[in-house]
Parts: C-alpha cells; structure tokens; sequence
C-alpha cells in the first residue's frame, strides 16, 4: 500500500473557497471484476464475461452527458470509472443513484473500477492541466490497466467526445482503441437505433447551449445551506409540490403531511399562486416555501374551470389560506414527459432554420419543455417522450431533450404506452435469461411435483373439496378456499391456499428482480401486464399443486377459533368457478359447472350438493367474520368500477357498471381474515422486519364535503373515529332514492388516506391500525402472483414456521432494506392505480368519440348532482360510473335557462350559489338545481380531450370526466325524452365542444 495526499478544492458555508489536502492511500490489488482475470482479484458482485468482442471504458464527459446511453441493456461489458462517477456526482445526487442502481443491477452487464485506488492507474493532477483533461487522462489509464492486467485477452474501447483526446491516445497502445461514441454506435451498434436517435438528441441539445437570454426571468434559488438553517429555524417550509390539475398556470399546493414545522400559522398546505412564485418548480419536486404576508394570503378557486388563463373574481375563491413563494429546491423528482409538436404555423415564435420548439406535454400540470429536433414538421401528428435537462433562471420554459418516439396520436397502442410512461411504468419483455429460470412445462413433458416436496408438505389431495372463485375469464388464480365439518360436527376447518410463487421463484433470482423492479401486475382496461413470466402467472401458480396455507379450526356454533395452522401444503382444485355462477348455485338457480360436464347424472347431483353445502358454509362463516369486523369499526366504503365491454377486435361496445354480489363479500372476508392471522404471524416472530400494511386515518378536514352534504339531506355524519362514521353511513338512507347513500359513501372513499406498506421497525406499534378494516395488525399474502409484497409475506412466513421448529431466526432483509421495498411497492402501486383509471377513461373516451349526441340515445344519460359549485355543478353518471361538470354559466357569462318544456337555452342573466343549492336568474325566469337531483344529461367526447388531441389552453389530456353538454330539469318519466335545443354557435361557447383551430392557436399566442 502507497500513502500518497490528494488535493481538493471545496466551498464552506460561507462560499469561500478552501484548500483541503487529505491521505490517499494506492493499492496494488483492486478487483478488476472480469473472469478472465488471471491475478486471482477478489471479486464479491458481478464480474463481466469473458465471452466479449471488447470491454468499452466512457470517459468522464461521456458518464455526465451520455448516461441514458449506457442504460441501454444491450450495452455489455462496460466498466465506469471511480473518476467517473465522481464526476457524475458533482452534477446531483439524482443521476449518481442513477449510477449506482445501474452498476448493482445484475441485468446490465456493467461493473465499477476504482482506478484511482490502483497502483498503477492513478494519475495525479498535473500542475496547470485542467480537470477535464485530468479526468480524461485518468480513464485512458485506467482502460490502459485493463488491458494489461487481462493479458491482452480483451480488447479495450475508449469512448470520449474530446476529439483531441481521440487524436492523442488513439494510437498510443495496441488493444486500447479511443473513439467517440458516434463512431463506436456505429462500428459496433449499427442496429441499435433507438440509440443512434438519443445520441443525436443529446447531442444537439448540448450544441445549441441558450446564449440569447440574459435577462432573468425568476429570482435565483438560494444555496442548500441556506435552505436547511431555514427549515430548522421555521422560515421556510418544505413539501412536494403538488400543481392542480384544474388550474394549472396558477394553482399549486405544498403538501407537508409528516414534516415538521414551527409556524403556527400553517395548515396542512401552502398555496402557490402563479408560475413565478413557483420559480421552476415542477409538479412533484421537493421544494422549499417562505410564507408571503398574511395581507398577500389567497383562498382555492371554488368555481369550474372552463380554460386555463380565465380571471377569477375573488368572490370566487374560498377563505385565505397560507401562500407561499418557492425559494428553493431540495430534489429533482423528474422524468420521462409524453409531448406533442405544436403546429408551426402561428404558435413558435421562432425563425424558419430554428430547431427549438416547445412541446406541450400531456399531462397538463407539466410546463411546456424547450427541445431542439429536425423532425417537428415529421412528427406534427405523433407523441414523443422527452427528457428535461436544466431550468435556467432567465429561461420562461425548461429545456429538454426527445428520447423516442411512441406513434401516432390517437392510436390505441400509442395512447396506451402514454399512459405507462406518463406513470413510470416500464414492462418490457421478460429476458431469455429470466425465462430460463422457469421450470418446463410442456404438453410432451408436463411439470410434476418434486417427490421430495410432496413428503415435505401436507398432502390434502384426497381429504378436502378445494375450489377458486375469481373474475369470469380469470387467468391469474392464485387463491383457493377449502372448508368441511370435523369428527362429529362440532368443528369446522375452514382453509385459505395461496399459489407457493416462492418455490418458483427464489430470492436473489432475475425473476425475483423483475418481479421486484415491477412490484404489481399492472391492469389495464384491455389487457394486463404481469409481474411473473406466464408459465407461472398463468399456468404452474394457476393449476395449484403446491400451495402456502392458512388453516381455522372453528367451533361449529360460535366460530371461535380454537387453534390455527400455517404450512406448506398439496392441493387439488376440483374447481374453478366464477363470481356469478357460484352465487348463482348459492341462489339455488340452475347453473353450469364445467368441471360436472361430463360427469354421470347420478355423481353429478352428488357433487353438485357437495359444493353447493360448502359454498353455503363458507358465506356463513364470511357473515360473522364481517359482523365481528364491524362491530369495531369496519367501514363498508363504495368506489366507481365500470368494465370495458370488448369485442375480438379490442373495441368497446359498452361501458359496464360492477354488480355487487354477496359471493364477492365472501370471498373478501376469507382473503382479509388469511392476511390478518398471517400478519400476526409474522409480527410476532420478527418484530422488527416484517412487511405489513396500515392505513392511517384521514385528516377530519377532509370530511367536510361528506358532512355539508350529508347535513342538506337531512343526515347527520360523525367522522371522529371509523366506528361513528360507519354507524353514520349506515343511517344515511334515503328510502325513496338509494343514490344518496351510494354518492356519501363515494365521498367518505375520497377523503381516505391511502394505505401503505411499511416495516414494523419503522413504525410504533400503534401506528399498525388499519382504519378502513378495523383490524390492529394488517399485511398481504393472497396474491403473491401479482403483488410483490405478497412474496415478501411468503418468505417471512416460511422464516417464522422454520422458527417453530428450531431453526435460527433469519429475516429476508433488515428493517432498513424491507422499509425501502415498501416506500418502491408503495409508489409502484399508486402508479397502477392511476394507469388503471387512465385507461379506463380512455376506453371511456373512445365509447362516446364516434356517438353523436344529438341522435344517439346512449350519449343521454341519468345524472345525480353530488356538489355545488359557483358557476356549475358536479354530476356523477351511475349508467357509466363517470363524474363530470355540469357548466350553467359560460365564457361569455350567459347563464342556463330552463324553458317550460325543459328545454335549455343561453341566456344573460346572473348565478347564485348556496350550500346546498345553485340558483339561474333570466329574462324566462329562474331554475334551481339542488344536492342529489336527478338530472338528464348529454355526454360528448370533446375534440380536445379525444386521444390525440391536445388543447393550446391546456385542456389537452385523455379524457377523465364526461363533459356534459346540456342540463334540464323534467320529471323522472320524461328525463329520456327531451333533449337540448342550443345552437351552433351557442354550443361552440359552452363547455361541450372544443373551440376551432383558429382560436386554439390565438390562445396558445397569447399565452406564450
């Protein structure tokens, strides 16, 4: 080992400059990470195969400009310098992770050489020599080395875009090749176009730097220190900055839930209003606020957005609230943006040989982002992902860069894969490599289970009726119910099976991986992409053979429980059957069974009876396990679930509501009671590390939609603990129209905090509760084939039944690694949720996009008024489970007119809004709409909101809401009949059609 010192350069505090010389120690043994490594290095990770043409070495410049490069997989054996990365680290904490997280993943052939922790190459800085060309200098060593330690075995690519280092070191060693990385793309990766297009993207980014813009646009963020003494001192706030997606240039919120803060002041948000108080903040950076004057101080907008850019009168915001300005910004949370080319024509004001324009994003919360291209004319009508590379403080827009393009708007692939990477949801192919991982299973050779399991496990083949009952068509089975008397009936044993995924997928394994980086399976309205390969989510987990599971012993008249049991087991499902046809033998209806096609008349009737009495059984015990569960506060909340209705062409041919069914109640109580005893399990034996999952109760502040609108009923709510709210649910019934009830509970879901994954380490113990279900200790372990956490489950359950036995205590990780799981599985699972409901949404737009509303009678629909507001109110569609705005006042501040046939018309006239009512004053008179009318509605699928189209006011998004075109008030038996009578020029004014290009690009003008 050499001692030798190193000279660093570093800021104070104070931003004075400071000379720090420290001990650098150089050793002659430093894993080089390669197998054809002849020097017996220590190698604890990857190692790099040598079965390679070349191993490539980027140069420093190359790591900090180029890494979405090297991110790509077909990229092997790549070796990033220590000099590198510490390069990379001086540009921000965000692309370092991004660096390390590469380098650990055992998908991308890449490792990290310390090259200047090396002997022989460390290069000290030359006096006078500048640190570019230092850090070049030390990655030609290092590339050097590699040649040398391996022998010559394998051939070293240099890659730089410093053509004078090209020129220098190109022909200085034999074997040790320095190139640029357009040169090496092409010699070695002429098919790999999708990096030849970033290549050039970054490139042309990097060449027209902005030097015309010198006067500043926002005020400069202050420095980091600066920030940290504030947030400790209660100046300044920090939160995530949230923008609203209904007024998104001037509406924007702090959220500080679970930060601490001094002010006395604050509530749980801060408002930000305006783009330049956000100071290049964008949607989903962690920022840091300083409260304005309570004087400047401003309320939440309460009336409909009809366009972005519209003034509001301040009588049309609520009570002030804390505002803030944004002063700092602690993290980046950036990524890839889904954009379309505006038109050129009247919306870039820009010269004819200018290649910078600026895109509008899909997701309107996103400013537009400055890109440099040579195919804006090319790719007018297509989506495009970008990249935002920096915001300068004299720029009005951020500046970016494409990285591919996705198709042509408004083709269903195309939007589809919008919505993905608009939630950062990547699904690529499963990997020959991962899929060699997989067990055969084959129609020549199918899979059997190992002897060696089957005498390890509890054989309940030939002793219990085993049954699944999942969605009709449903491929994914991963959970079976069993239950029968014991002896002499004074007991039952009621069973949960779970699909054993562990045993096909270890940990540590590629699988194990993917299905780690994925988290869930996601589901879409048309299709589903599966976190497991499907010889295992569709075939080996389905057909059951080895299986987890959770077994009761009951009392037959009480359903205590007297003991349970956790193990691993062999079972046999002698039925799949659906959500309907088990009600349908519960309701003593004929039904189908298909397993008894072919069975003979008399077994049939036999097995029919059989399944039919433990089906029965099984609803009785659900019963009670709802009834202990309410008795403590369960809550029985209602969402809006509408299928798809596809034909073989993946059209929609009708939107369908989800009919509630008590089978569906069973099964849920069974899966609930399984992950609560399972939970316990685990809890007990490691205390410190088991994955459960809690749901917190929400902010009471957030209830007050659900008690105004409760109390103009008539019904009082009480929201103080889950017990009372349920109890007030309950009793909130309207007898004459079940709608109420439904819509309260659909406010009560909405004021929900999410519920979340967390490690009991984490966490105190009472902060385990889960307020929804009612239950103190709480986890997931039913679905193990589309939940990662579930898989986790399965692993400490498997740990703790080991312990039972004897075995040493082994947790699959510590708290810390199982807490960062959760914070992934739980912002992976958030993402599937908004996909799920995007594509929803989109199958819902693409219903109404070819439907003229005037004729056809499915574009009208019932509606009930759920919420009032200043210019309008909000109506949900049960017909379709859509909510959407309901404007009765326009842009031009005509306001709805309802004429005695209950017709509608525009007129001037004048709005008056009250808690539970919203009145129209005209020249024909007055209307008054009131909380839980029912109203008849029109829906159309605007031009704007169409996949494809996008808004110059930044309308521009899939469609979440059906917009109503018209409102009338008639009586229930003439609802259907009437229809709205607004001409074409009124209707071009109200909310139910786009505006024309012309105005479009005249607002994008003045907006830019």
């Amino acid at each position: 080992m050499i001692k030798t010192e190193k000279t660093l350069h570093l800021k104070s505090c104070r931003g004075r400059t400071v000379r720090v010389v420290r001990e650098h120690y150089l050793r002659e043994r430093v894993p080089c990470c390669s197998s054809l490594c002849q020097a017996d290095c220590d190698h604890d990770g990857k190692v790099l195969p040598g079965d390679l043409t070349h191993y490539m070495v980027p140069d420093a410049a190359v790591v900090v400009d180029f890494l979405e490069i090297l991110e790509f997989r077909e990229l092997q054996g790549v070796v990033f310098t220590q000099t590198a990365c510490q390069a990379l680290q001086s540009k921000g904490r965000r692309y370092y992770n991004r660096l390390r997280s590469l380098v650990k993943d055992p998908r991308h052939d890449c490792v990290l050489f310390a090259n200047e922790f090396q002997e022989y190459s460390y290069c000290p800085r030359e006096k006078g020599e500048s640190q570019d060309k230092w850090m070049t200098r030390c990655v030609y060593s290092a590339a050097v080395w590699y040649y040398n330690h391996l022998a010559g075995m394998m051939n070293i690519v240099m890659i730089t875009e410093d053509q004078e280092a090209v020129a220098q070191y190109s022909s200085l060693n034999s074997g040790v090749f320095v190139i640029s990385i357009q040169d090496y793309l092409q010699n070695f990766w002429p098919e790999l176009q999708a990096a030849h297009e970033l290549y050039s993207s970054i490139s042309q980014v990097l060449q027209e730097q902005e030097g015309e813009d010198s006067q500043k646009e926002f005020a400069e963020h202050l420095p980091a220190e600066v920030l940290e003494a504030g947030i400790k001192s209660g100046r300044y706030i920090q939160g995530t900055l949230n923008v609203s997606k209904h007024r998104v240039q001037n509406e924007a919120f702090i959220t500080t839930e679970g930060l601490s803060t001094k002010n006395t002041d604050m509530s749980s948000d801060v408002l930000v209003f305006g783009g330049k108080h956000r100071n290049r903040a964008v949607h989903g950076d962690v920022v840091v606020v300083e409260l304005l004057p309570k004087s400047e101080w401003r309320g939440r907008t309460t009336s409909l957005t009809q366009g972005q850019g519209d003034e509001k009168n301040e009588d049309d915001e609520s009570s002030a609230m804390p505002t803030g300005r944004v002063v700092g910004i602690l993290q980046r949370n950036w990524r890839d943006y889904v954009v379309t080319f505006p038109t050129r024509d009247g919306t870039q004001n820009q010269s004819r040989n200018s290649q910078r324009i600026l895109a509008i994003p899909w997701d309107r919360r996103i400013p537009k982002i400055r890109i440099s291209t040579q195919q804006a004319e090319a790719l007018q009508d297509h989506r495009v992902v970008v990249r935002m590379d920096s915001w300068e403080s004299t720029s009005l827009y951020p500046n970016g860069h494409s990285v591919r393009v996705l198709g042509r708007a408004g083709e269903l692939e195309t939007e589809v894969q919008t919505i993905l990477i608009e939630n950062c949801i990547h699904v690529p192919p499963f990997s020959d490599a991962q899929l060699r991982e997989m067990p055969l299973n084959s129609p020549e050779k199918p899979w059997k289970v190992d002897p060696v399991q089957v005498r390890r496990r509890r054989d309940l083949r030939a002793t219990h009726l085993v049954f699944s009952i999942d969605p009709h068509g449903c491929e994914d089975v991963d959970d079976t119910l069993s239950v029968r008397r014991l002896g002499d009936g004074t007991l039952l044993e009621l069973g949960v099976h779970i699909a054993d995924v562990t045993h096909f997928v270890p940990e540590g394994s590629l699988t194990d991986l993917e299905a780690r980086t994925r988290a869930t399976t996601y589901y879409l309205a048309d299709r589903r992409y599966d976190m497991l390969p499907a010889v295992l989510s569709s075939d080996l987990c389905s057909l059951l053979g080895g299986v987890d599971s959770v077994m009761w012993e009951l009392d037959a008249q009480t359903l205590a429980v007297n003991k349970v049991w956790f193990g691993r087991t062999l079972i046999r499902s002698s039925y799949q059957l659906h959500y309907e046809l088990a009600q349908a033998l519960l309701n003593g209806e004929p039904a189908h069974v298909p397993e008894l096609a072919q069975v003979a008349s008399e077994d049939k009737d036999a097995k029919l009876a059989e399944l039919t009495h433990a089906l029965e059984m099984l609803t009785h015990i659900a019963r009670h396990l709802r009834a202990q569960r309410d008795r403590g506060g369960a809550l029985e909340l209602e969402g809006v679930e509408v299928r798809a209705q596809l034909d073989e062409d993946r059209n929609i041919t009708a939107l369908v509501p989800r009919q509630p069914l008590e089978v569906h109640e069973t099964v849920a109580e069974c899966m609930i009671y399984a992950n609560h005893w399972v939970a316990r399990k685990i809890q007990e034996s490691f205390p410190s590390q088991a994955l459960l999952r809690r749901h917190p109760p929400p902010r009471q502040e957030l209830f007050s939609q659900l008690v105004e609108t409760a109390k103009a009923q008539g019904f009082s709510v009480d929201t103080r603990t889950n017990k009372a709210l349920a109890d007030s649910l309950d009793q909130a019934v309207d007898l004459q129209d079940p709608l109420v009830n439904r819509l309260l509970r659909m406010m009560a879901t909405q004021a929900m905090s999410q519920a979340m994954y967390f490690s009991t380490g984490a966490q105190p113990q009472d902060q385990y509760y889960h307020y929804g279900l009612a239950l103190d200790r709480y986890t997931h372990f039913t679905s193990p084939i589309r939940r990662y956490a579930d898989i986790i489950v399965h692993r400490l359950l498997i740990a703790a039944i080991a312990m039972d036995t004897g075995a040493e205590p082994k947790a699959p990780g510590s708290n810390k690694e199982v807490e960062e799981t959760a914070h992934h599985i739980n912002s992976k699972n958030r993402a599937a949720q908004r996909a799920q409901n995007l594509s929803m949404a989109l199958f819902q737009c693409l219903y109404f996009k070819e439907k003229d509303p005037q004729t056809d009678p499915r574009c009208v629909a019932d509606a009930v008024i759920y919420a009032v507001r200043d210019n309008g109110v909000l109506v949900f569609i049960p017909e379709y489970g859509v909510k959407g705005p309901v404007y009765l006042r326009n842009k031009e501040g005509q306001v709805v007119s309802v004429g005695p046939d209950g017709g509608c018309d525009w007129q001037s006239g004048s709005v008056r809004r009250h808690h539970d009512r919203i009145s129209t004053e005209s020249a024909s008179g007055s209307a008054t709409f009131r909380l839980f009318d029912h109203i008849t509605v029109t829906d159309q699928e605007p031009a704007s909101r169409r996949p494809g189209g996008h808004s110059g006011g930044g309308r521009g998004q899939l469609v979440q809401e059906v917009v109503q075109e018209a409102v009338r008030l008639v009586q229930e038996a003439q609802q259907r009949e009437a229809r709205p009578r607004l001409s074409k020029e009124e209707r071009e004014f109200s909310q139910s059609r786009t505006p024309n290009l012309y105005s479009l690009l005249e607002e994008v003008r003045e907006l830019a």
